[in-house]
């Protein structure tokens, strides 16, 4: 029989323990009460959905973990927002769920391959609707935490505000541009054609790091290309989307959903043609969502909320696994 090294007996000796204190632990078990009451009050309903699926995420920067049974591939869900659409199409009203979720991306301070999501669905809001109901949540949960405070602002005034320059009215040569005088004059691997890249990189390395800290930040109205799965506004051509930043850290996303089964389609093949291009796999698009959106999705708005940064902030942790109860290296 072989020996273990000492090093390495340490390592195992520690690793089955919980990543997160049972301090931590006990308080996340009274914000998940919190929650659940949460939505009590407000006759939204709890449901489950599965977390397998024969189809997965077509976005090209987020990737699904693949079960193989058999002959057959299926999927680890990145979000329950596919089946909670199709039981809002069924008509079920307004719904919530807590569960697990699984992404293929490095550990990271603000990130692990599986983490807790709350994801909720309002028949009948709009994207603003829903922004109050997402700020009224967090005052309850946050306020031991001394985050009260919010404030609301779009992605247009906030990047030219705190980068200087009006996203939605640039060329991509000028971009390139603003780009260079922020500090970026050169990224591997982004070119001058990659306009939303170049957005995003410069929005979440210099936008929100300028944001103001304690408070709730509500980002609104995005561009069209990044609408994801919200409808887009006739008016101006913005997405009816928003994003929530508390002290630098993205804590939730929601959207005024798109109920358009053919729009939903386009969206599904661009992203995958995307993924081709970039020479990432091709997912299987989810045709049950697709014949739910045929049949009828009420309007709605929804949103998605990290449940362990929504710990690491009530408690003013540094680090996500701190706020897992066994993080990925104690799988």
């Amino acid at each position: 029989m072989l020996a273990v090294p000492r090093k390495m007996t340490d390592i195992l000796t520690k690793n089955w323990r919980p990543s997160a204190s049972l301090d931590v632990i006990k308080k996340r078990a009274n914000l998940l009460n919190q929650v659940r009451a949460f939505f009590h009050a407000r006759d939204v309903m709890e449901v489950e959905t599965p977390s397998l699926s024969c189809a997965g995420n077509t976005e090209p920067n987020i990737e699904s973990f693949s079960v193989q049974t058999g002959k057959d591939t299926y999927y680890l869900h990145t979000s329950p927002e596919f089946p909670m659409k199709r039981l809002l199409a069924a008509g079920s009203g307004s719904i919530y769920q807590i569960c697990k979720v699984f992404r293929h991306e490095d550990a990271g301070r603000y990130h692990n391959p599986e983490f807790s999501m709350l994801e909720w669905y309002r028949v009948g809001f709009d994207h603003n609707e829903l922004m109050d109901e997402v700020e009224a949540l967090l005052r309850d949960v946050l306020k031991d935490a001394g985050i009260i405070e919010s404030q609301r602002i779009s992605y247009q005034q906030a990047c030219i505000k705190h980068a200087g320059f009006d996203p939605l009215d640039i060329s991509n040569h000028k971009l390139l541009e603003e780009a260079a005088r922020l500090g970026f004059a050169e990224v591997q691997g982004l070119s001058i054609n990659d306009r939303d890249a170049w957005l995003e990189l410069l929005f979440d390395q210099i936008v929100v790091k300028r944001l103001p800290n304690n408070r709730i930040i509500f980002i609104y109205d995005y561009p069209a290309s990044q609408a994801a799965l919200a409808r887009i506004r006739k008016e101006d051509g913005v997405a009816e989307r928003f994003e929530v930043y508390i002290n630098g850290i993205e804590l939730a996303n929601g959207f005024h959903e798109l109920t358009d089964a053919k729009e939903q389609r386009q969206r599904f093949e661009e992203e995958n043609n995307t993924r081709r291009v970039q020479g990432k796999q091709v997912i299987p698009v989810d045709e049950n969502l697709l014949q739910a959106l045929e049949e009828g999705l009420p309007e709605c708005a929804g949103v998605a909320l990290g449940i362990d940064r929504l710990i690491m902030l009530t408690l003013g942790e540094q680090y996500i696994k701190n706020s897992i109860t066994f993080d990925s290296e104690r799988a």
